[in-house]
């Protein structure tokens, strides 16, 4: 053995190099180094993150509430025109909750829990209401001055009265409430309810 190493040191000697012997243990410590080197390399770049297509054609979030934008409107029982009229709506501006999406096409469900199919063009983002349609038929609700219980009574609506939505705070929506009156005039009144006597709104759901 000390023969051998005497060789390569001579063989190093005549070639102009210095042949340097590493022991076994120092090597392993350096590969041992290196590997955790290149663990930490590793762990320290970024993940990149995960792309995934829109959930539904639009990219807007579902279900969500919207509203009717004229009248008439065919609601069909399927997503196009070759599908039969379930039901037509006579009144723009008629709160709809979309819960499904095709195409340009939308699944809507109303507030008797009827569904049916409408293009996109036919509605819009506004806001509106129904009020308290879970109740009897003439039950009356209290529009308040503010929001709160002491702020004082607006008018009383009937249960399944329509209302513009304004903006609502997870507990209190301020609404106005138009009265169409049969030879009358109309009259708007501003002021809040409870936004959970409201269908066209989510428990807890703020906007302005």
């Amino acid at each position: 053995m000390f023969e051998t190493l005497s060789s390569a040191t001579q063989a190093g000697r005549k070639s102009g190099r210095t042949m340097k012997m590493i022991p076994a243990a120092a090597r392993a410590t350096r590969a041992i180094l290196a590997a955790a080197l290149t663990s930490l390399l590793f762990v320290a770049l970024p993940a990149m993150p995960a792309v995934s297509a829109p959930a539904n054609p639009s990219g807007l979030p579902l279900p969500r509430f919207v509203t009717t934008r004229s009248t008439p409107i065919n609601v069909r029982v399927g997503p196009g025109t070759k599908y039969d009229v379930a039901w037509v709506y006579v009144k723009a501006g008629t709160p709809v909750e979309i819960i499904q999406e095709f195409d340009t096409w939308r699944k809507i469900r109303d507030a008797d829990g009827s569904e049916g199919w409408l293009h996109q063009n036919l509605l819009v983002g506004n806001r509106a209401g129904i009020v308290a349609p879970w109740k009897a038929e003439g039950e009356q609700v209290a529009l308040l001055r503010g929001p709160a219980e002491d702020s004082g009574v607006r008018a009383y609506l009937t249960s399944k009265f329509r209302v513009d939505i304004k903006e609502c705070d997870g507990t209190w929506c301020e609404v106005v409430a138009t009265s169409h009156a049969a030879g009358a005039n109309a009259q708007a009144f501003d002021g809040y309810l409870h936004q959970a006597e409201l269908w066209g709104v989510y428990k807890d759901e703020k906007f302005d």
